[in-house]
């Protein structure tokens, strides 16, 4: 084993041996509003995971930018307080990518892609229409990370799900089974590389 210690490293080469050894990672396509509710901010996030059972949370961990500035989307988020999560499936790997473009702040990146958006049901943002799942969500929790400098360096975000989405090939009803075969979802590994599902098995769980 090569044993390497953090603090022997620039923050980037910490990172990349992290992100890249943290693999697969889930998606969180994220739409926001901003303040004045006029412009959809859409963004991907990989540093995304589920949280807890007894309540539908999830958490989404966004890194800031270089000089120290919040996201867009962080941003949208502690100040709206709601945003929809949709799983990027094959088909729309390429949109998801266009839309991790850097735009400025008054500008939406749906103008880059091909995607159209519909109505929510709970929260104010609108969704994208193409993604088989979507979770529409509500600030649970915010976090900001901070380094040994007492400097923010990452917002982390405990949303609350408060209505779900499913296209109906994704979903057994009767058992609340997601059908994962049919979702084809995407995952993020290092740099620019993703991942498809490609072969499942079952392991069942000692009693």
């Amino acid at each position: 084993m090569i044993s390497i210690n953090p603090a022997d490293l620039t923050a980037k080469a910490t990172y990349k041996l992290i992100s890249g050894s943290l693999i697969p990672r889930p998606i969180a396509w994220i739409t926001t509003f901003n303040a004045k509710r006029t412009v959809i901010n859409l963004a991907p996030f990989s540093f995304f995971s589920g949280v807890a059972g007894k309540l539908p949370l999830v958490s989404v961990a966004i890194l800031r930018n270089d000089d120290g500035s919040m996201k867009h989307t962080a941003k949208n988020l502690v100040i709206t307080k709601e945003g929809v999560i949709h799983i990027v499936s094959e088909g729309l790997a390429h949109q998801m990518n266009l839309s991790a473009a850097s735009v400025d702040e008054g500008e939406t990146e749906l103008k880059i892609t091909e995607l159209e958006t519909t109505k929510s049901q709970v929260v104010a943002v609108p969704a994208l229409k193409s993604p088989k799942v979507r979770f529409e969500v509500k600030l649970h929790q915010y976090v900001p990370i901070k380094d040994d400098q007492d400097m923010v360096i990452s917002d982390l975000f405990i949303l609350k799900v408060v209505e779900m989405h499913f296209d109906d090939a994704v979903i057994d009803l009767e058992h609340h089974y997601i059908q994962a075969k049919a979702l084809k979802p995407v995952a993020r590994l290092a740099g620019p590389e993703y991942a498809n599902l490609g072969k499942t098995y079952k392991i069942s769980r000692p009693k």
